[in-house]
C-alpha cells in the first residue's frame, strides 16, 4: 500500500490492437505490474485518439487508444522501470513527479 509522501504518477499509452508476445501488449502491461506488486493500476479506454500520424480513431477495432495509469512510490517505479520499458515495445511511457497525502483502503467484511 502507499504511504504519504513523494511518489510517481505514470501514464503509458498505447494501442488497443497492439499485439505482444502471448496477448495484447496493454494486457502484458497490466498484468506485469499486477505481478510486479504496484499498488494499483487504472485501464482506461477513451472514445477516441489520434497519434504523430495525426489519423483520429473512434471506431471499435480501429486502433484505438488505451491508457493505463497508477502512482507509485519513487523507490518502486525506479525498480520496475528497465522491464516496464523493454515490455513498451509500441507506445509511450510518461512519469510525473507527485505526492500522496492520503491513500486509504477500506477493509473487507468478513461474515
Amino acid at each position: 500500500m502507499l504511504v504519504p509522501g513523494p511518489a510517481k504518477k505514470v501514464t503509458i499509452h498505447l494501442n488497443e490492437d497492439t499485439s505482444a508476445a502471448t496477448d495484447f501488449l496493454y494486457n502484458e502491461v497490466f498484468h506485469f505490474l499486477l505481478d510486479r506488486g504496484i499498488s494499483g493500476a487504472n485501464l482506461i479506454r477513451p472514445a477516441a485518439g489520434f497519434g504523430t500520424h495525426r489519423k483520429i480513431h473512434v471506431r471499435e477495432g480501429d486502433h484505438r487508444p488505451i491508457r493505463i495509469e497508477f502512482v507509485e512510490s519513487v523507490e518502486k517505479f525506479y525498480e520496475i522501470l528497465p522491464d516496464l520499458l523493454n515490455l513498451v515495445t509500441d507506445g509511450l511511457v510518461e512519469a510525473q513527479d507527485t505526492t500522496v497525502y492520503k491513500a486509504a483502503a477500506r477493509r473487507e467484511r468478513t461474515i
